[in-house]
């Protein structure tokens, strides 16, 4: 099967516009956990995931702390060399050996060492994109930080970098000293805030824009109900969600009812509707879609070649803004233009 590909911000990538995350992969028995999780369901959806035309995983050393990379390793290198994906990943999250709990550090050495480690768990020699977590705990300046990235890049262990999570200001200091080639926000109909500030920035300043959790992991699927809320198992990190909790559960919900229909009149899924929803956003290059099986994979992958007309979005617009569920813009302003796309 062949995506559509698109240029990733000033970077040499090409890529599908809808990615895999591994986020889930990485399984239960950590901070950020999703329940329990079989290596080889992980391995079978990424090998669908290329077979479908996907052409990169996004990763990261903090997932199963350690273990997502590990297993998404495994799982590129039992694949042909033509057929190898991109491998993105992040730094910046450290755990103790033994510890379940992670902390936000981004001295130079840690980065350094961070970046030995992952090449190490992934099996490579070379990080195709390596991008800052989140913003340092730790007191390090993010000049010194950014600096310690730049230098990874000059030496052949990392082809591009990028940040996720940062707000303009960091996003500034950053461009300062070396231009941030990708932003990796969170962004979809429940969480907007990006799409006022940080977006518009990665428009004006060239940098590739590749989102995360377009489905509210799991919520906008149409498959999530409160009945599997009250049932998540206690190492799913989502237990903890607000977005997963009362009130804001049953409005999230409701949101997910009143969209039915106008997925139902596109003839795609819900799950394709959100994740198209991100795409329709002019500065957004990609899209990452977590699956744990490769069932999962086929419920959102149509949303790749779905295109949201005017009108569609302005009927979503007013259900977001009916139901009042999530907060930030609730429609693109401009929809006329896909960035690189080819």
């Amino acid at each position: 099967m062949t995506l559509e590909t698109t240029k990733l911000g000033t970077t040499a990538f090409d890529i599908t516009r809808l990615g895999l995350g591994a986020w889930a992969i990485g399984g239960g028995d950590w901070q950020g956990g999703w329940g329990p999780q079989e290596d080889a369901e992980s391995v079978q959806a990424i090998h669908h995931g290329v077979e479908r035309g996907i052409n990169w995983i996004d990763t990261a050393a903090a997932y199963g702390l350690g273990h997502a990379e590990e297993v998404v390793g495994q799982a590129v290198a039992a694949l042909p060399e033509a057929d190898r994906p991109y491998v993105f990943t992040k730094c910046g999250l450290v755990w103790e050996q033994g510890g379940r709990t992670v902390s936000n550090v981004l001295a130079p050495d840690s980065i350094r060492q961070e970046c030995d480690d992952s090449l190490g768990r992934l099996g490579m020699d070379h990080i195709d994109l390596l991008q800052i977590h989140w913003p340092s705990h730790d007191g390090t300046p993010i000049e010194e930080s950014w600096m310690t990235m730049a230098e990874l890049v000059d030496a052949g262990k990392v082809g591009s970098i990028g940040v996720s999570n940062f707000d303009v200001d960091l996003l500034e200091r950053c461009e300062a000293i070396r231009h941030v080639e990708t932003y990796q926000p969170h962004l979809n109909l429940l969480v907007r805030d990006a799409a006022a500030d940080t977006l518009p920035w990665c428009a004006a300043h060239g940098t590739g824009v590749i989102v995360y959790s377009p489905m509210r992991s799991g919520l906008l699927t149409g498959r999530f109900s409160a009945e599997r809320a009250a049932a998540l198992p206690d190492d799913d990190w989502r237990c903890l969600d607000s977005d997963f909790q009362e009130p804001r559960l049953s409005r999230n919900l409701l949101l997910v009812d009143r969209l039915s229909p106008v997925a139902e009149r596109l003839g795609c899924s819900i799950a394709e509707l959100a994740v198209a929803w991100t795409l329709a956003w002019p500065e957004v290059t990609a899209a990452i879609v977590g699956a744990r099986r490769p069932e999962q994979l086929d419920g959102w992958i149509g949303a790749a070649d779905l295109r949201l007309q005017p009108a569609d979005l302005d009927e979503i617009a007013a259900v977001v803004d009916e139901v009042g569920a999530g907060t930030g813009p609730s429609r693109p302003a401009d929809t006329t233009t896909t960035i690189g796309a080819k």
